[in-house]
């Protein structure tokens, strides 16, 4: 009676059972004793066919229902025919386990490992056997049971599979990508907001501690290699170590607005921040901020993406340089000049005094010598202005050859020394370049009460002009230093 229920049991439970032989592999491994065998896994690993020809020495006594059914078989015979193409492969490896624990006399064992059904469909398996009572020493009869877990498996491998890409996109992204923990920062805003704070951009002006505690409680989890290329690091653990040398001077008030956005519930947002690579070089940055889906309420996993803007801020600036410079002499041009006129017109700090200068000699030299000599000159006194003055004050080139100074808040007096060190410049350059003289027509003028800054300019044109005709007329060396001024 029992030992029908017994079969009954067997043929009937709902997972894969099996009762196998495992005696002529007993005797192999007795073989192998006498040999000297001690270490079984290193032994079978050293040569594969040692595994395969324990496999081959398995015999299958019986197999239940669910078996069958799991490998495809119709019946016992058929299963037994084709056990080679059950057992193979992948099996080999983690069958070097089960075949360990019985050689070391252990009565049972359990492994994940690789079948195949009949028709060739890949199965992922929990095996486990255990030698059934009577049979320690001969191993045979043993029990084993085949659980399918191929889904289970799928479903670790598609994880594991997204997390390498994922973990790829990181590291491999061409943008400087950080993982931040800001929980510290979302504790330490909504202790502000309990307190019954309502304007918090008025509490960071009046506390501006805050914001640098907040800085200081940023926690940085992890670092692509763009962001140590971005930087100039050589590994993460000097890059963390060196932060402060990267966020500092300017950071402080863009984090500010941070802190403001993230107040009001804007967890994604970004701008235009400064940081400083390891070398002390700036890097201009476009930063994204974003709170990873799933800890919006607490802030514990941040996305901090950073994009190095840097060319292309110099690009801007080399665009506004262009725009309010001229190429050839690095003075302002004469579309800076004009706004400046308006500018002057429109204030009403006064006095303010102008400096108008004209380059004598530059139609000859490029006639006579080319443009390059003419250049040349131009390059040269343009050089001189640029030393010669300083904000607030501004030099201009307006023409061919001709320049303005202008120099708001400044009276005659300061014009005069402005004048003065222009030529003193003068006499060391040509002292240089004693072949090709620089020679200046130069008037100045102050404003007068109410005057407009046409009539002041008008003023100085003239009396630089008066200076010029005084040159072509004399050409004299002791004119070369003249000066018409009012």
């Amino acid at each position: 009676m029992s030992q029908t229920l017994g079969s009954d049991i067997f043929h009937l439970a709902p997972i894969a059972m099996w009762i196998e032989d495992f005696s002529a592999v007993q005797t192999l491994f007795n073989e192998w004793r006498a040999d000297g065998v001690t270490d079984i896994r290193s032994f079978l690993r050293a040569d594969p066919a040692r595994v395969a020809r324990c496999a081959q020495l398995i015999r299958v006594d019986e197999v239940n229902r669910k078996t069958l059914e799991l490998f495809e078989a119709e019946t016992i015979e058929a299963l037994r025919e084709n056990i080679t193409s059950v057992f193979r492969d992948d099996m080999l490896e983690t069958h070097i386990n089960e075949l360990a624990e019985l050689f070391d006399g252990k009565c049972g064992f359990s492994t994940a490992t690789v079948n195949y059904t009949l028709s060739g469909r890949r199965l992922d398996i929990q095996l486990r056997g255990a030698v059934m009572p009577g049979y320690e020493q001969t191993l045979g009869k043993l029990l084993l049971t085949t659980e399918n877990i191929t889904v289970q498996e799928d479903a670790r491998r598609a994880e594991a599979a997204q997390r390498r890409h994922a973990e790829g996109i990181f590291e491999h992204s061409p943008v400087s990508l950080w993982i931040e923990d800001f929980s510290r920062i979302k504790e330490l805003i909504e202790v502000v907001r309990d307190r019954g704070i309502t304007d918090f951009r008025t509490f960071t002006d009046v506390h501006p501690e805050f914001v640098q505690q907040c800085m200081s409680e940023i926690r940085v989890l992890d670092v692509n290699q763009a962001t140590l290329d971005l930087f100039g690091a050589p590994d993460r653990k000097t890059l963390l170590m060196r932060l402060g040398e990267i966020l500092r001077d300017d950071m402080e008030k863009p984090f500010r607005e941070q802190l403001i956005d993230l107040w009001q519930g804007n967890l994604y947002h970004h701008r235009e921040v400064i940081n400083y690579a390891l070398d002390g070089s700036v890097r201009h940055i476009l930063l994204h901020f974003s709170v990873f889906p799933g800890h919006e309420h607490d802030w514990s996993r941040v996305q901090v993406a950073l994009t190095d803007i840097t060319a292309r801020k110099k690009a801007e600036a080399y665009l506004e340089y262009l725009g309010k410079h001229d190429v050839l002499t690095k003075l302002y041009n004469r579309a800076f000049y004009v706004d400046e006129m308006n500018r002057l017109e429109r204030k009403s700090l006064r006095p303010v005094s102008a400096i108008v200068i004209d380059l004598n000699g530059l139609k000859e030299a490029n006639d006579q010598l080319g443009h390059d000599a003419g250049d040349a000159l131009l390059r040269r006194f343009g050089e001189i202005l640029n030393e010669a003055v300083s904000a607030p004050n501004h030099a201009c080139r307006t023409g061919g050859d001709e320049f303005a100074v202008l120099m708001p808040g400044a009276d005659a007096k300061s014009a005069a020394s402005v004048v003065e060190t222009i030529y003193e410049l003068l006499k060391i350059n040509n002292q240089f370049y004693s072949t090709a003289p620089l020679n200046i027509a130069l008037g100045t003028a102050t404003s007068e009460e109410g005057e407009s800054m046409e009539s002041l300019l008008k003023r100085a044109d003239v009396l630089m002009y008066e200076h010029k005709r005084s040159y072509y007329t004399t050409r004299g060396p002791a004119d070369e230093m003249g000066i018409a001024a009012q």
